[in-house]
Formats: C-alpha cells, sequence, structure tokens
C-alpha cells in the first residue's frame, strides 16, 4: 500500500472517531447555516483539523482544499493538494440518519492518486491507488456486470442549494424512474460513488457537486472498473461540478439519457 495512502486512511479514521463520539450526543452539537439547506457543526470541522493535521504533519509540502477551511497552500511545489470532505452528509448526521462518510482525495496536478472514503457507521472503508484497484476493507471491488439500464439500480443526488435546474432533475428523474430498476438518494454524493465502485449501484448521476464530493469516488469507480464523466462525456466533471458514473455496459446509456434532456445552459 502507497505511504500517502496509509496516512489518508489514518486521517479518515481518526476523524471517524470525532464523529462517532458526536453521534452519540447529537442534541449537544450546535449547528450553523452558511446558506439555506446547507449546514457546517463544529464536528466538521473537528474532523476536518484532525485530519489536516495528521496529513501535513506527515506530508508538510502538500497543499489543501478542504470544504470548511478552503484552499491552503503547501510550503512545496504546489505539485500535490489533498482534497478533503470531513462528513460528507452533514444534514444526515445532525437527524441521526446513517449515511455520512469521511473523503479523502490527493491530487497530482489534475489527476487523482489516491482515495479515502470511510464510512464511520459501517466501519466500512474504501480505498484506490491510480492504477493498483479499489477496495474495501482490503478487498477487492469491482462495478457491476450488470449490462441493461432496464435492471440497473442508480443513483442520484436531487438539487438542494442551487434550484436553478430543478425542472430538468425532474425531467431526468422521471424518464430514469420508467427505464430502471429504481433510483437512491441517500444524500451523501461521496458514499454513493463508493457504491457504484463496490457494484452497489449500477450508475449515478448528478448535478453542481463540489471537488471534495467527488475526488476520491471518482478514483475508486476507475479503478474498479467503471467510467466518470462529466455531461459532456469529458473528464472535466471536478471542475464543472457535474458527474455521471457507472458500470461500463450501463454508463453510455444512462449519459445519453441525461443529455437528451439537458439545455444547453448545463451541458458543461
Amino acid at each position: 500500500m502507497h505511504p500517502t495512502l496509509n496516512i489518508a486512511i489514518k486521517a479518515a479514521r481518526r476523524a471517524g472517531q470525532i464523529i462517532n463520539r458526536a453521534s452519540n450526543d447529537l442534541d449537544l452539537i450546535k449547528v450553523t447555516a452558511k446558506q439555506p439547506n446547507d449546514f457546517v457543526t463544529e464536528v466538521d470541522k473537528a474532523a476536518e483539523a484532525a485530519i489536516i493535521e495528521t496529513l501535513t504533519d506527515a506530508y508538510p509540502g502538500y497543499g489543501i482544499l478542504a470544504e470548511e477551511s478552503g484552499t491552503t497552500a503547501g510550503d512545496g511545489d504546489g505539485e500535490y493538494q489533498w482534497i478533503i470532505d470531513p462528513l460528507d452528509g452533514t444534514t444526515n448526521f445532525i437527524h441521526g440518519m446513517p449515511q455520512y462518510a469521511v473523503s479523502i482525495a490527493l491530487a497530482k496536478g489534475k489527476l487523482i492518486e489516491q482515495a479515502v472514503i470511510f464510512d464511520p457507521n459501517q466501519n466500512e472503508i474504501f480505498t484506490a491507488s491510480k492504477g493498483a484497484g479499489a477496495f474495501l476493507n482490503e478487498r477487492r471491488i469491482r462495478v457491476s456486470k450488470r449490462t441493461k439500464l432496464q435492471d440497473a439500480l442508480i443513483g442520484t443526488g436531487f438539487p438542494y442549494r442551487m434550484f436553478d435546474h430543478i425542472d430538468t432533475y425532474i425531467a431526468i428523474f422521471k424518464e430514469l424512474s420508467q427505464k430502471t430498476a429504481g433510483q437512491r438518494r441517500p444524500g451523501a454524493a461521496s458514499l454513493d460513488l463508493a457504491y457504484v465502485a463496490a457494484g452497489r449501484y449500477d450508475g449515478f448521476w448528478e448535478f453542481g457537486l463540489s471537488p471534495w464530493d467527488m475526488a476520491a469516488g471518482a478514483l475508486l469507480i476507475s479503478e474498479a472498473g467503471g467510467l466518470v464523466s462529466d455531461l459532456r462525456g469529458d473528464a472535466t466533471y471536478l471542475e464543472s461540478g457535474n458527474l455521471v458514473a457507472g458500470s461500463p455496459k450501463i454508463f453510455a446509456p444512462l449519459l445519453k439519457l441525461i443529455q437528451d434532456k439537458l439545455p444547453e445552459s448545463i451541458r458543461g
């Protein structure tokens, strides 16, 4: 296992301990709205601080892009950057819904090289290194073998901050509801992507994501044999925030169905 991945696992587990302890006393947690329907808690901040401390102690030269603290330059040449979501699914967390995760990725330039997604509820740790495969609790995982969209279970996430494209979402959701085995919207995109990598979902789509929602999960999927793109079928999803993913046989019809429903304004 690559040493940077080992450190990321250590950081994710440390954050998971903080989250698990806090989950026992949800009534005591202070919640702040960053904007409507977008919450942050002292747990997010404590988990992020623990992650950053662990990562920077080991790799002080690496930069950091983190959900709560933004971008921090390392003292190196800027080639490497950690991309961190300390608690993806904060709204679930504050409601006691056990669907949230810690997500950590390491990018070299624009390429994601290491990925960790940790579900502290299930004690499931999804990991991937570029070129070395994807794993769940150290067992190799692969995307599903389903070949038909009509048999596929698809994950998604609906808008909760920006509602400019809600009609497009509903149109796509309606079409997919009739042409798949079902759709799920649990509320933590990083875990949804990990589930695609593990074959639990056959595909996933969402618009308006942040890099820390996608970076680790995208590497997991590609290392598990799946495909990931933006709405054009290109690899610029970290920039656009729009992502479609799936196993090879499901990805193409899923992307085409979505593209056929898109206005030009959100095709990027």
